[in-house]
């Protein structure tokens, strides 16, 4: 499969001030299969070695963490000889060993040479019981799959081409915006997990075989999360993360015909009404990549942060096809009742998912009852964007933006197709093409 990430590490090999590098994201986004495409398609050789699956890879470490011994003995453990200068070394589910994480710090500053790559779980690795090698290292972000990747995954070279020169124009014929709409629901059905459109593109033309699979690896890939919360919290703070991730649809499922609200504490974990309350959990799922954060600011200024409170905020979910799979939603609720467009918090969430590949952090903006889902800083300049469920695009909302802060430009996106002609400040943008804005 197609990963845009896969450009973000042909820049990682080739910069002068590489460091080893570790691959973050929640479980199952692909991290281990980009990594593996990543050292047979760009070096003569690549070693793996799972620290999971193999639990006696990491005696090797145990000794001391001197980078010249452990290349030897790796070598000899996998009976192929490493080459520094030429070969790429994938440490995959690192958290498993700590002293191997460690031994990044050691691999920086006395090996730099080396190309070195990790992979695992995001917690495991956060709560480490080693020092973590602080600034000897680099990251990327990896998130489930964009739509412009499930159009690559279904190999539909019409679509990618229609979508692909939509960046550069102005206005879209409705038959183009028909096709890519069509396949975005599919999209809202499947979401980005690379296991789940991977049999859903192989079993698609049997439509009633594709969605009992689809949403059978959904059910599996959220129940392996809750396994992982009591594996790295406790039972205790297991049950808490997993009544905060469980409540995130309900609370969405609630915004129907309007936006996404705040974020409400109460009622979520029994005894518990406030911010501090369920902050830990709700960080802990920030920090495994389950859910996206979005804070509320109640000025639209730069900087962001200043104008925004600790507690006030929106969470969704950090993919459309989990989100839709614990409301349990059936096919013909997202494709024939159009369920992406006619319900606000499903094109929100969708928007929100898309646009955190590119924002490590996102906005929104709420001041005299006005409201406008996401705000952005592009080129120093503040950016409203509202998303508009179905076709009935009037947006109040975005025109008492406007006038109280006059923008250069707005950014409106709706069901409709694409139309930057037709207001000297408003553009729309269908919904699809969210990622790429």
């Amino acid at each position: 499969m197609k990963r845009k990430i896969y450009t973000q590490l042909l820049k990682w090999k080739n910069s002068p001030f590489r460091k080893p590098l570790i691959l973050k994201g929640a479980r199952q986004v692909g991290k281990t299969y980009i990594l593996n495409k990543f050292g047979e398609n760009e070096f003569s050789n690549f070693h793996i070695y799972n620290f999971e699956k193999d639990k006696l890879l990491s005696t090797i470490f145990e000794s001391n963490l001197e980078p010249v011994r452990i290349i030897k003995e790796l070598s000899i453990y996998s009976g192929k000889k490493i080459n520094i200068e030429k070969d790429i070394i994938i440490f995959d589910e690192i958290q498993e060993s700590p002293k191997a994480l460690n031994s990044l710090k050691y691999f920086c500053e006395e090996m730099p040479e080396l190309y070195l790559c990790c992979a695992g779980s995001l917690i495991g690795i956060t709560l480490s019981s080693e020092s973590f090698p602080v600034g000897k290292v680099d990251f990327l972000q990896m998130y489930p799959m964009t739509f412009h990747e499930f159009l690559y995954a279904l190999n539909d070279d019409i679509s990618l081409e229609i979508y692909n020169e939509l960046k550069q124009s102005k206005k879209q014929s409705d038959v183009s915006h028909d096709r890519l709409w069509e396949q975005l629901k599919e999209y809202f059905f499947t979401g980005g997990m690379p296991k789940v459109v991977a049999s859903y593109v192989l079993q698609r033309k049997n439509q009633q075989e594709a969605v009992f699979t689809v949403r059978k690896i959904q059910q599996g890939l959220f129940e392996s999360y809750f396994k992982d919360f009591a594996k790295h919290s406790g039972k205790i703070n297991a049950m808490h993360i997993s009544s905060v991730l469980e409540d995130i649809p309900m609370q969405l499922s609630k915004n129907i015909d309007a936006s996404v609200k705040r974020y409400r504490f109460k009622g979520v974990i029994p005894g518990k009404k406030a911010y501090s309350d369920l902050q830990g959990p709700i960080k802990w799922l920030e920090k495994a990549g389950l859910l996206i954060k979005v804070k509320i600011c109640n000025r639209a200024e730069i900087p962001f942060e200043a104008f925004c409170k600790n507690n006030i905020f929106k969470l969704y979910m950090f993919d459309i096809g989990i989100l839709g799979a614990m409301l349990d939603l059936p096919l013909n609720a997202v494709v024939l009742s159009n369920i992406g467009i006619s319900k606000g918090f499903f094109a929100e969430n969708f928007v929100a998912q898309e646009m955190s590949v590119n924002y490590s952090k996102l906005y929104s903006w709420n001041e005299s009852n006005s409201e406008i889902e996401f705000i952005k800083q592009i080129d120093g300049k503040i950016v409203p964007i509202e998303v508009k469920s179905g076709i009935r695009t009037q947006a109040k909302s975005l025109m008492h933006y406007i006038k109280r802060y006059s923008p250069e430009n707005a950014i409106k996106i709706t069901g409709k197709p694409l139309n930057k002609l037709d207001h000297p400040i408003i553009h729309n943008y269908p919904l699809y093409m969210a990622g790429v804005i």
